[in-house]
Formats: structure tokens, C-alpha cells, sequence
């Protein structure tokens, strides 16, 4: 069995609250996520996946940092940083945003949660939001106050995730709405949770607020779950991909913007509010985008894990674009991806060839999500 101090970058990498619970729990694999810990392998990662759409899992995720912004101008600070109009945003309410910079670029894709009427959270991507946020609020002439709170998010996510719910919290917890958050104690523990989660599955996430408490939680949580199948895990590419959501650093970056993944619903022109990068998409959204990205499904054998690096997409022997990620769904039994390419290349039916590690492969450019594409499951 591996012991918590097999697994070292040096102190420089943070350790979640969860972490020695997780390898108590089995976790053989870390990877880094906004300069933290996160357990990427209990075992079979198919396994995993049959967990999460079966039963549940359940996820240390603290790598989700959250940003906290209080303040008398938190609301109009945080309507600067995306261009999603928040107008409307309620005290209780999670929406899933972009932030972007001066040419429209995506830093990164959070779920923002509105904790009071001048209290907000980010809860992050992988990437720095905390030194943007501080620097555009150096200029910006607005009363605010930017940091990192003792916060850390759990995901617990899976058909039966509302079942184990109801043992930790009893009835009351089932009005609790999708991307809608509310403040609960576990046997004096402190935590937010809301209805939200990286899965496209029914789920949850319980924000701790205090970090000494991270492994008795932990333990809670097993212990109500047992009953229903949950297991520990890892969030999983496999439904991820399926479900078409987003991963910061492969499927999106700096340099991509909000139109060419098709999420014009997250970008709102008409506000007034001058928010970041305004100009900049409003420009990108009359020119129109040069690539988009699109569903692939790829011939051959199963692929055994992930890419980690990103494949050439070829039509007629030119390149024209790339695989960010691709994955073999066992449910689908098909191999899936996401990728963005040409928009002239775009349209569906499109034949392609895939560059991947082992050879080339023969794809077709299909619609994504690949599965529940209404997003029935999660919002249910």
C-alpha cells in the first residue's frame, strides 16, 4: 500500500486537506493542478467511469481554489472580469462563466457562486486567477478585497450522489436546485454545497471551509455512501469528454476564444457593463471565427488512455487543426474526441485523418456532446 510521503514534488506543491484520505483510500497517482495535488488514479480508470455512471464517486478536488471577492464593489468587479451578464445572478446561485483578457482570450472557465449580495467565489480552472484578479483590481477604482480562502471542494457525483446526500443531510437537501448553492453544517463541519460538478452527471460539491476538518469529512462521506456504492475516484475524461466539457490548458487557452467553442451563450454584448475584453469579442463575433471546435470519432483498436499530446488533424494532406483531447468511451464503445479545427473544415460528416501516437487514424467530425447531450442527467 503507498503511504502519503511516496508522492513528493517538494513543498512547493500544496497538499489538499484530503490527500492523506485519498492514499489511505488508494489513490496510486497525483498530477498538478493550480500548484496542488490531485489524485488521478484509484486503480482501473474504466473502472472509475462505470463507478461514477452507475453508482458515485467521490473527488478530492481542493485544486479548485476558490478566489474570494468581498467588498462594497464585489458585484460590478465581477461582472468586469466576464462577459456573461450577472445581472440577474442571485444570492445562492453558481453560473458557469468565462473570463477573458484584452483580446478575448480565455484565461479560464470557473463556476462563479454567489455567496451574498457582495461576496462571490471563483471557484477555478487551472490557471493563476488570483494574481489577474488582484491586478485588474489595482486600476480599476473599485472597493474590493481579493484573496484565497481556507476553501476546499469536494465532488461528489453519480446517480446515487443525491441518496448519500439525504444520509448526510436529510431530506431538506433535496430542493437544493441545479447550479444553486446552500450553507450546511456536518457534525459542526462548515461547508457550502452546491448542485454542480465536472461529471455531466448528478452531482454535488461540498466546499469545506475549514481545512483541519479535511479528513474527517472525508471519512463522513465514505461512511454514509457505503450503502449505496460509492467509491473513491478520480474526475473522469472518460464522461468529461463524452459530455463535452471543457478542460483549461488542452481544450481551451489564452488564445481561444468563446466563439470558436460555440459558447456564444456565455457572451453578452449588450451590457453595459464594460467588462474585459469587450471590444475584442465584439470584433471576433462580426468577423467571424477561423476554427472551431468539433466531435470526433476515431477508427482502430481502443485507445488505452488519454492523449498527452495533441494530434495533427489532416484533410486532403494539409493540416488543419488538432485533437486537444480523446479518450475510448466503453459505453459508446467508440473512440471520442474533442478538437479544433478550420472552420472552412468544420461541418459535420467532414472525413479526416488523426496523426496519433501509434499511427494514423480515419475520423468523422460528429456533433458533441457525444452523450446526454441536453444535459438531462445532471440537471434532473
Amino acid at each position: 500500500m503507498a503511504h502519503a510521503e511516496d508522492f513528493g514534488f517538494g513543498t512547493q506543491i500544496r497538499k489538499s486537506p484530503y490527500f492523506d484520505a485519498t492514499v489511505r483510500w488508494g489513490a496510486k497517482g497525483f498530477s498538478v493542478y493550480n500548484h496542488m495535488y490531485i489524485p488521478r488514479d484509484f486503480g482501473d480508470p474504466e473502472q472509475n467511469f462505470w463507478n461514477l455512471i452507475n453508482e458515485a464517486i467521490l473527488c478530492d478536488v481542493a485544486v479548485e481554489r476558490q478566489v474570494e471577492i468581498t467588498g462594497p464593489d464585489a458585484a460590478k468587479f465581477v461582472q468586469m472580469l466576464t462577459p456573461r451578464d450577472l445581472s440577474k445572478m442571485a444570492v445562492g446561485q453558481c453560473k458557469y462563466v468565462l473570463i477573458t483578457n484584452a483580446a478575448g482570450g480565455i484565461l479560464n472557465d470557473p463556476i462563479l457562486l454567489r455567496l451574498a449580495e457582495n461576496h462571490f467565489w471563483i471557484s477555478l480552472a487551472d490557471s493563476d486567477i488570483l494574481l489577474w484578479a488582484q491586478g485588474v483590481a489595482v486600476h480599476s477604482g473599485l472597493d474590493v478585497t481579493i484573496g484565497e480562502p481556507d476553501v476546499s471542494p469536494l465532488q461528489l457525483q453519480g446517480p446515487k450522489s443525491g441518496e448519500v446526500m439525504k444520509a448526510l443531510f436529510g431530506d431538506a437537501i433535496m430542493d437544493l436546485k441545479y447550479y444553486w448553492l446552500r450553507a450546511v453544517e456536518l457534525d459542526g463541519i462548515p461547508l457550502i454545497v452546491s448542485r454542480t460538478g465536472w461529471s455531466s452527471e448528478l452531482g454535488y460539491e461540498l466546499y469545506l471551509q475549514d481545512g483541519s476538518r479535511g479528513d474527517e469529512l472525508w471519512e463522513k462521506i465514505m461512511a454514509a455512501g457505503k450503502p449505496f456504492g460509492l467509491k473513491p475516484g478520480h474526475t473522469s475524461s472518460i464522461r468529461r469528454i463524452e459530455g463535452g466539457m471543457l478542460s483549461y490548458h488542452a481544450d481551451a487557452d489564452i488564445n481561444t476564444n468563446p466563439y470558436e467553442l460555440g459558447l456564444d451563450r456565455l457572451v453578452n454584448l449588450d451590457i453595459e457593463a464594460e467588462f474585459i475584453g469587450k471590444a475584442a469579442l465584439r470584433r471576433i463575433r462580426d468577423e467571424g471565427v477561423r476554427r472551431k471546435q468539433v466531435g470526433l470519432v476515431l477508427d482502430g483498436a481502443p485507445l488505452k488512455g488519454p492523449n498527452t499530446t495533441f494530434w495533427t488533424i489532416r484533410k486532403d494532406g494539409a493540416a488543419i487543426g488538432k485533437v486537444t483531447s480523446a479518450i475510448h468511451s466503453p459505453r459508446l464503445k467508440q473512440n471520442i474526441a474533442l478538437a479544433m479545427v478550420s472552420a472552412d473544415a468544420a461541418q459535420i460528416g467532414t472525413e479526416v485523418e488523426v496523426v496519433t501516437a501509434s499511427g494514423t487514424a480515419r475520423a468523422v467530425i460528429v456533433e458533441r456532446p457525444f452523450y446526454d447531450p441536453q444535459k438531462k442527467l445532471a440537471a434532473a
